[in-house]
């Protein structure tokens, strides 16, 4: 493959599906940038470091079916971040024979999940649970058979993994979140519009800093470029579920943010 543009890897979440990417990769043809898809969907409950290592794999097919020895971009969705991070700090960190340019992270649980904390919390997790049945979360939902779930929380395996190794300083991490500008609590129904988060002091709370899912406290990393979507309180009066964390990817403004990066904008 011969090609101007820097090719891009695109990553989903959990209990996500590669189809989320269908608003990005239309902009993505439309400049001639090449893209490969990662689909995880097969590996169900398989902990994020197996799932970084078939991601190195892909990488490598992707890079051996095309001819393209070259640096690469990556663009996550959601936990789909720290599966791409585990890849590039923890099992390539020392070697860095993984080239790429730019991380961009679109409502990614950089510090471990609140939420997926909460979900185990005995006092409130039976109730979240409930709200968030058929929405977020299968009903009957039980978080304790989840393995990716488990591996996000704050205090497991896998996140304490990337903490200890660190971010790259070879690679431009470019983070994407929303905020509920006028606490409109359409933006996420189930939570009337806000984000759980655990305080300093370890008390759980809610804010208007985050997406429904993911408050901004779980995404921001050392040295990582931030950008806060809405730029513009009104574009919410408008479909405000769109900055929602289950449709964020699918977001035009997020799109136009992250087609924007990929070709070198500021």
């Amino acid at each position: 493959m011969r090609t101007e543009q820097t090719p891009v890897v695109l990553v989903h979440g959990w209990k996500s599906h590669p189809g989320i990417w269908n608003h990005l990769t239309p902009q993505l043809e439309r400049a001639s940038i090449p893209y490969w898809n990662f689909d995880h969907t097969s590996m169900g409950d398989t902990p994020p470091a197996a799932i970084a290592l078939a991601l190195q794999e892909f990488i490598r097919t992707m890079r051996d079916e095309n001819a393209y020895p070259g640096p690469v971009d990556v663009v996550c969705h959601s936990v789909g971040t720290c599966i791409a991070r585990y890849l590039l700090e923890v099992l390539d960190g020392r070697k860095r024979e993984e080239q790429v340019r730019h991380l961009i992270g679109i409502g990614p649980p950089n510090n471990g999940s609140a939420l997926a904390e909460l979900f185990n919390d005995p006092v409130y997790g039976p109730q979240i649970l409930d709200q968030l049945a058929g929405v977020f979360v299968p009903r009957r939902y039980d978080p304790a058979d989840d393995v990716i779930a488990q591996e996000v929380r704050p205090g497991s395996r896998t996140m304490a993994a990337l903490r200890s190794a660190g971010v790259r300083q070879d690679v431009a991490y470019r983070f994407i979140l929303s905020a509920n500008l006028t606490a409109t609590p359409d933006l996420f129904p189930c939570f009337d519009g806000k984000t759980w988060e655990r305080s300093a002091d370890g008390e759980w709370q809610m804010t208007y800093a985050g997406d429904g899912i993911v408050p901004h406290t779980d995404s921001y990393l050392p040295g990582a470029g931030i950008e806060i979507l809405p730029a513009e309180p009104a574009a919410l009066r408008c479909n405000p579920d769109h900055y929602g964390h289950i449709r964020l990817p699918r977001n035009a403004e997020v799109v136009d943010r992250v087609m924007a990066h990929l070709m070198g904008s500021p």
